[in-house]
């Protein structure tokens, strides 16, 4: 492992206060150790977002509907909106 290099950051207060709670807590014994958490954090929240993307578009694939030209589903959501601002005048 390449030896660690020292980076320097400005947080704001509200980060202060959360990095001093955290402290505060006894979870935690360094500012390295929170910093090192949140990293993994960020990383995993990241890598489920890009697994629930992947698996949105494994399910676009494998739907065998055939795809619509954009003009045409433009077109298909005015209607769709102009029939729901009419009905909503004749209720109102």
């Amino acid at each position: 492992m390449a030896p660690s290099k020292a980076i320097s950051v400005e947080l704001k207060a509200r980060q202060q206060a959360i990095l001093r709670r955290q402290l505060e807590s006894g979870h935690y014994e360094s500012v390295s150790e929170v910093i090192g958490d949140a990293l993994r954090a960020l990383d995993e929240r990241d890598a489920a977002y890009d697994e629930f993307l992947r698996a949105k578009v494994k399910v676009s694939l494998a739907n065998k509907r055939p795809s619509v030209p954009i003009d045409e589903a433009f077109t298909r959501a005015r209607r769709a909106i102009a029939r729901k601002g009419k009905a909503a005048k004749r209720g109102a």
